[in-house]
């Protein structure tokens, strides 16, 4: 029985650097799930929309428009 050896090893070259993320196809694949049909498409704005309706309303609720600013 003949034997062989293989040499594995985990670690990657030393000076790699770090792969950046492609943000355009990050957006492109947003795009496309969010155009595969009406109904989804919807779905999916009405969705992100809702949230950044909730994020204003949590985060911008204790400004007061009415109340005189400093220094004017």
């Amino acid at each position: 029985m003949a034997s062989s050896r293989v040499t594995v090893s985990a670690a990657g070259p030393a000076n790699k650097t770090p792969e950046i993320p492609d943000v355009g196809n990050w957006f492109r694949s947003i795009y496309h799930s969010a155009t595969r049909n009406d109904f989804q498409g919807n779905l999916i704005l009405n969705l992100g929309l809702f949230a950044v309706g909730v994020w204003l309303a949590r985060n911008l609720s204790n400004i007061d428009l009415m109340a005189p600013q400093p220094g004017v």
